[in-house]
């Protein structure tokens, strides 16, 4: 059985009120068993975030970390600093990141390994653009960023790896994918997983991400192969977000 997760990515969004929103909201919230809720707020929220969620089922994500443990490396934030601030989980690959700063296959593989390297949870997402969708070439790219992750891991590496699927057309935009749409792309993720060991694609979880919100949720979440979301602009509203998880029942 794969446990939900619902990760909220609030992008350089946020205040540290917010922060404390998220901790009186969700200390008193009562969420579906068995799901794992994950905020990724901003670095500078991090220190913030740990405290005011204490006493919530939250548990803290990064955005990004540099592939290297330490150095000369002016702005950039390591895995092993990020642990140090009760981070669980890292994002690899986000569309953002590969199109406003260049972050190519190879790069996303490095940064993945690192996270892997100090025990966090990478979040690897991958997606389409619209073009490529226009094309007909949504699995041929998806399958090419998953495949060129995984087909480097060593076998017990793979298991620890978190898949988010976000059409980059539907990121922001207010444009979803289809439930069907969604799940076509996440059983084409999980068939190829299973050409590596059936064990792995069964148990791998697969999120959706793109424009998902309190009002299309319930119905991505119900798809076979969708185990949960990650969350752009309705994480930023309390409610809307409560409302996401709650869905995930």
């Amino acid at each position: 059985m794969r446990t939900p997760l619902l990760a909220g990515n609030w992008k350089m969004n946020g205040s540290a009120d917010l922060v404390e929103a998220f901790g009186r909201a969700f200390a008193e919230a009562e969420l579906p068993e068995g799901i794992e809720v994950v905020i990724f707020p901003p670095f500078p929220y991090l220190d913030a975030a740990r405290r005011a969620f204490a006493d919530t089922p939250l548990r803290l994500g990064a955005q990004s970390l540099n592939p290297l443990h330490s150095g000369a490396h002016t702005g950039e934030v390591s895995g092993r600093m990020l642990c140090e601030f009760g981070v669980r989980y890292a994002l690899v690959g986000h569309s953002e990141r590969r199109q406003l700063y260049r972050e190519g296959d190879a790069q996303v593989f490095d940064r993945l390994l690192a996270a892997l390297s100090v025990g966090l949870t990478p979040v690897l997402c991958v997606g389409e653009t619209l073009e490529e969708r226009d094309a007909g070439r949504t699995m041929e790219v998806v399958l090419r960023q998953v495949g060129f992750v995984m087909s480097r891991l060593e076998p017990e590496q793979r298991p620890r790896v978190v898949i988010a699927y976000e059409p980059v057309w539907a990121i922001g935009t207010g444009r979803t994918a289809t439930p069907e749409q969604a799940q076509e792309v996440m059983a084409g993720i999980r068939d190829y997983q299973a050409s590596y060991d059936r064990e792995l694609a069964d148990g791998l979880r697969l999120l959706y991400g793109g424009s998902m919100n309190a009002g299309n949720a319930a119905e991505l979440l119900a798809q076979p192969d969708i185990d949960g979301g990650l969350v752009g602009g309705a994480s930023l509203k309390v409610d809307d977000f409560l409302a996401i998880c709650q869905s995930a029942g």
